[in-house]
C-alpha cells in the first residue's frame, strides 16, 4: 500500500439508488479499539445509517460495526452514536444546509487513509419512485450500448 492509498472497509451502493447526491465531504470517526479491530476485518454495514449534527457537533448514528471476536469483555455496542470529526466551519455550513432544503446527510463509504479511519458522507436529497425508475432505465441502456459495442 502506498503512502496515500484508501482501503475500502464498506461502501453503502443502497445511498446513491435512493438519494441525488449534492455533495460529498470526509470526516474522521472517534473510534474505540476494538471497533478499529474489527474495521479492519471488514465487519461494518452502512444500511439505514445517517449523519446528524447535535448542538454544533456532527455524529454518525445507526452505523453497525460488529463487536471484535478477541475483544471478549472489553468489546463496544455494535450500534452506538459515534462522533464524527469535521472542522467548525464545515459543520455550520451541513448544518444550515440540512435546515434550510430538507437534505440529509448520509454516509457513502467507510475506509481507512494513512492508517486514519475515515467516513465519505453525501448531502443527499432523496429520491421519488420515478427517479429511481429513471435511473435504471438509463443504466440499462447503457449496459445494452456497452453490450452492443463489445460484440462488434
Amino acid at each position: 500500500m502506498s503512502a496515500r492509498e484508501e482501503k475500502a472497509v464498506c461502501v453503502n451502493r443502497k445511498a446513491r439508488h435512493d438519494y441525488f447526491i449534492d455533495e460529498t465531504y470526509e470526516a474522521g470517526l472517534v473510534l474505540t479499539g476494538s471497533e478499529v479491530k474489527s474495521l479492519r476485518e471488514g465487519k461494518a454495514n452502512l444500511k439505514d445509517s445517517y449523519a446528524r449534527i447535535i448542538r454544533g457537533e456532527a455524529f454518525l448514528l445507526n452505523t453497525h460495526i460488529s463487536p471484535y471476536t478477541a475483544a471478549h469483555q472489553f468489546n463496544h455496542d455494535p450500534t452506538r452514536t459515534r462522533k464524527l470529526l469535521l472542522h467548525k466551519q464545515e459543520i455550520r455550513r451541513l448544518s444550515g444546509k440540512v435546515a434550510e432544503r430538507g437534505l440529509t446527510l448520509i454516509p457513502l463509504k467507510l475506509y481507512f487513509k494513512n492508517g486514519k479511519a475515515k467516513v465519505e458522507l453525501g448531502l443527499a436529497r432523496g429520491k421519488k419512485l420515478y427517479d429511481k425508475r429513471e435511473t435504471l432505465k438509463r443504466k440499462a441502456a447503457r449496459r445494452e450500448v456497452e453490450r452492443s459495442l463489445k460484440s462488434r
